[in-house]
């Protein structure tokens, strides 16, 4: 497989706190890689080093050969991404969103076929400030993948939302990722890792904890087995 996102020996501090300590995973294109953490482990910090949205303090990190920090336009326009915030504007509405960001590519995605996938038309009408936090999380992942991506970091994608739109996401990231695409989510959800992930990296307090297939990770255990006995120090 080509290595599409490499993170080698991260590290990121904030005043005396490393948010990210020596972290160093990467991720293939065609693959799903989830990045399986508790609450500041740094999963959110590397991601945002990786689209440029924070700059290293030492090691590298490397987005389709390209130093996310100091890449080009074009560049971005091959990277799809989904932040914990959302990042879309407030006053605009979901479907004429998607179609102007659409626009903005060569050979976009469908907007029909995303907004039917991720049940957008039943609230369409409703600006961005007015949608429920699952709401806004499906016009987030739209509009990451509207661009067909050859890259997507999706930060948590399936926060607040229901059982079945929870599916129906699992569905499309499959889709994206069989398209070629290398796709990256973060997760707290042990189902979602082990339904999605080709390769699963667990993170903990900076560090990679473990990484690789589930297989290799879990052996004959289960996924969470392993999480927690990876993890527990942090609640001693």
């Amino acid at each position: 497989m080509t290595e599409a996102v490499t993170v080698r020996d991260l590290v990121r501090t904030f005043g005396t706190r490393r948010a990210v300590d020596g972290m160093s995973w990467h991720a293939s294109a065609g693959e799903v890689t989830a990045v399986l953490g508790p609450h500041g482990a740094g999963k959110t910090t590397t991601l945002e080093c990786l689209e440029g949205l924070q700059r290293p303090d030492a090691g590298e990190v490397r987005v389709l050969g390209t130093d996310p920090w100091r890449s080009p336009a074009d560049h971005r326009a091959r990277v799809g991404v989904v932040l914990q915030d959302g990042g879309l504007p407030n006053g605009a509405k979901p479907v004429r969103l998607l179609r102007h960001f659409a626009a903005l590519y060569d050979s976009p995605a469908d907007v029909d076929a995303l907004v039917r996938t991720l049940g957008i038309r039943d609230f369409a009408g409703t600006t961005v400030r007015r949608l429920s936090g699952g709401q806004r999380q499906r016009v987030a992942l739209a509009a990451a993948l509207v661009g067909r991506p050859e890259v997507a970091f999706l930060d948590e994608p399936t926060a607040g939302l229901d059982p079945h739109a929870r599916l129906d996401v699992w569905d499309l990231v499959r889709a994206t990722r069989d398209t070629g695409c290398a796709v990256v989510v973060t997760t707290h959800s042990f189902e979602e890792a082990e339904r999605l992930a080709d390769r699963i990296v667990i993170v903990d307090r900076g560090r990679v904890a473990a990484q690789g297939t589930i297989a290799e990770v879990s052996g004959q255990r289960t996924l969470e087995e392993v999480y927690f006995d990876l993890t527990r120090e942090r609640t001693r």
